[in-house]
């Protein structure tokens, strides 16, 4: 199961954040989601081929930094192969080899 959480904006939409288990090796994907609502975020994630993917709770919330990565995004959706890595940028979704979109 997916670990994340998601935090709602001043205008009402939503930041979801996701860890989840990197494909093609050792360690985890962080993956954020800028959309109107939590569903809508996770129907997005599906729609680019992380089938798998749900939210049950609100355990690893999007930090500030994470939230401003996201909302500076055009498409608003991103991801970081090393989470704990703060120098580490992120990187637009088309950037996510597709052999990892349909293993995860």
């Amino acid at each position: 199961m997916a670990d994340g959480g998601w935090v709602r904006m001043p205008d009402g939409t939503v930041v979801v954040a996701m860890s989840l288990p990197r494909p093609g090796g050792p360690g985890r994907v962080r993956v954020l989601v800028h959309a109107q609502n939590r569903a809508r975020a996770l129907t997005r994630l599906r729609n680019l081929g992380l089938r798998s993917v749900y939210l049950r709770g609100n355990g690893a919330p999007p930090s500030p930094d994470e939230v401003t990565a996201v909302l500076h995004h055009p498409e608003g959706v991103v991801w970081r192969a090393n989470p704990e890595c703060a120098v580490e940028r992120w990187r637009p979704m088309g950037a996510l080899p597709r052999r990892e979109l349909r293993s995860a």
